[in-house]
């Protein structure tokens, strides 16, 4: 295996801090790296279908919640973790372009009830195709089986973060399929 941007900078620190463990620089650092490469390559695809990422993050958050995809502003913002503001704006962009519809929830008469139009159904489902095409491409560099045991590790070490000083990773963490034991 060829070394990457990644290896350069941490040898640079071993050099000039060997007392440091950089392993989890080279951990994120390559997450990151990851992360900003595919995001840029799908928010190149996703704007082929005259969409951004954010839009998008909302046409697939309606599609996802199954028929009649249809879920109030508030249960949009939970789920994309942002302000109502934040989301009005979308929804405003998106009503425009016929992606989606605003109407009354019948079961509360002073909220909202946000849809998927057919058009932004069809549109969606097109672009989460592109979508997923650019990440298969860059998981077929991976030998059978390795794409299952990144996941796994990756899912583990998110816990991890997400929960520090919690169980997440202690004995009791699920076993990671073809994964052997360090010495």
């Amino acid at each position: 295996m060829r070394d990457d941007a990644v290896d350069a900078i941490t040898a640079q620190w071993d050099r000039e801090r060997p007392e440091l463990d950089t392993l989890p620089m080279a951990l994120f650092g390559r997450v990151y790296r990851l992360s900003r490469l595919m995001g840029d390559r799908t928010e190149k695809e996703y704007r082929r279908f005259g969409i951004g990422r954010g839009e998008f993050d909302v046409l697939a958050a309606l599609r996802r919640s199954g028929a009649p995809y249809t879920l109030s502003p508030r249960q949009l913002s939970a789920t994309l973790m942002l302000t109502t503001g934040g989301m009005t704006g979308r929804l405003d962009k998106l009503e425009s372009a016929g992606l989606l519809a605003r109407s009354p929830d019948p079961d509360d008469r002073r909220g909202l009830r946000v849809s998927l139009t057919e058009r932004g159904l069809e549109l969606v489902d097109a672009a989460v195709g592109a979508g997923l095409e650019l990440q298969r491409a860059a998981v077929d560099g991976l030998a059978p089986g390795q794409a299952e045991q990144l996941a796994d590790l990756l899912r583990l070490l998110l816990a991890a973060t997400e929960d520090p000083g919690g169980t997440a990773g202690s004995a009791g963490a699920p076993e990671v399929r073809g994964a052997s034991a360090r010495p």
